[in-house]
């Protein structure tokens, strides 16, 4: 089959940790190297964002990622792109009518928006992955969200022209039956994890010269809905824990990062800065080793579409406390591999916390099942299978009224 992901700002090449750059990336690179390592035939349209980089850059399994002249070729934060769109679905156009795909995959809102325009005309069934909807930033972010205007109503009619929603939890599908985007045209396909990488091997020190402390991880963009600030306001109540925080620039750049700006003073104000430990940007290769060196891993976010952070540490054989929401609610069975607690507030999280500290027989249970939970759900080829599933019935050929000469 020929498959045309469209990632119009999510780069499978990018380096994972800035501001724009995090689960979607390793979604998209993940799948298409799985499908291209099945026999497809696979190309990545992403965004130039640097003038030096090729027209066409193979990954290792046999994909291609196309690199499309939309905007400057420098990059921009990702709410700033919809003016290039219309170029960027140009492009699509005329590469799909010189060799046209079985089925396109837009990944994120505008890559539908571009796809769908690329697609016109073609007879082409276009999958929507969204990753994050506009409806849930403009919930919790209020004024504070930088999307443009038109994100919602866009979002709308992707839904109802695209041939499937390819959902990634089953919050989404109830956030897009709110929107009007009947459930019938959602498919449920999760995120994965790679359970050969990310694997049980004990516990790492990170500091061995340390007094021994209980170790509480967090990792992701470094950007305020991640919820790191609730996680430092917990660890007030968690006297015996450290709080190692990963994601953002790399270490050098922490000082001039804002939002690594403002987690330090708050956690001099709650005086657990000695306590905080900023890693920055930690690469992607080093991540298995680091969540085996935690005790738990803290997901806070006030909202997340998936999260790939529980999954990664589940299949690491490490407890999950993670705020009730969105993926959350299908990733970390409650009570069995991890505990959900509500978000924004840090008395349960410290609450949830100290209950599992004390209890390391209860710790080991969870662990031991969040692996399996991993290895059972959310394997890559797991995800691959559903992806093939869906692709293989919006491709397949609509059958032929009767009378209707062929």
């Amino acid at each position: 089959m020929r498959i045309a992901m469209v990632s119009e700002h999510a780069s499978p090449l990018a380096a994972l940790g800035g501001p724009d750059a995090g689960g979607q990336n390793v979604y998209v690179a993940r799948l298409a190297e799985l499908l291209a390592g099945r026999g497809h035939d696979v190309t990545v349209y992403t965004r130039r964002d640097d003038d030096s980089l090729p027209d066409r850059v193979p990954l290792p399994a046999g994909a291609v990622v196309e690199h499309v002249r939309a905007g400057p070729a420098k990059v921009l934060p990702k709410d700033a792109l919809l003016a290039h769109m219309p170029r960027f679905a140009d492009h699509l156009g005329r590469a799909w009518r010189r060799e046209r795909p079985d089925v396109a995959h837009a990944h994120f809102w505008m890559s539908g928006m571009a796809a769908l325009r690329g697609a016109d005309g073609l007879g082409l069934p276009v999958v929507q992955t969204y990753h994050a909807l506009g409806t849930v930033k403009r919930r919790h972010q209020g004024a504070a969200d930088t999307s443009p205007p038109e994100r919602l109503g866009v979002e709308r009619e992707i839904g109802a022209s695209c041939a499937r929603v390819l959902a990634t939890c089953s919050d989404e599908v109830r956030e897009l039956a709110a929107m009007g985007v009947p459930p019938g045209r959602c498919t449920v396909v999760p995120c994965g994890v790679d359970t050969e990488r990310f694997t049980a091997r004990g516990r790492i020190a990170l500091n061995p010269g340390r007094r021994a402390r209980h170790r509480l991880l967090a990792v992701g963009r470094l950007v305020p809905r991640k919820g790191v600030d609730l996680a430092l306001q917990a660890l007030r109540r968690i006297p015996d824990a450290e709080l190692v925080v990963a994601g953002g620039p790399p270490a050098d750049g922490l000082a001039k990062d804002p939002e690594a700006m403002r987690l330090l003073s708050l956690a001099r104000r709650l005086r657990v800065a000695d306590r905080l430990v900023l890693l920055g940007c930690v690469p992607h290769e080093d991540m298995p080793a680091l969540l085996r060196s935690a005790d738990m891993v803290l997901c806070t976010p006030v909202y997340e579409p998936f999260g790939i952070v529980p999954l990664e540490a589940m299949a690491c054989g490490i407890p999950v406390v993670a705020t009730d929401v969105g993926g959350h609610r299908d990733t970390v069975a409650d009570g069995e591999s991890g505990l959900l607690v509500p978000p924004g507030l840090p008395g349960p999280l410290a609450e949830a916390v100290r209950a599992l500290l004390e209890s390391p027989g209860r710790l080991r249970s969870y662990g031991r099942a969040g692996r399996a939970r991993a290895l059972a759900r959310y394997t890559w080829d797991r995800v691959a299978d559903g992806v093939e599933d869906v692709y293989d019935r919006v491709a397949a050929p609509r059958p032929v009224p009767s009378g209707v000469p062929r």
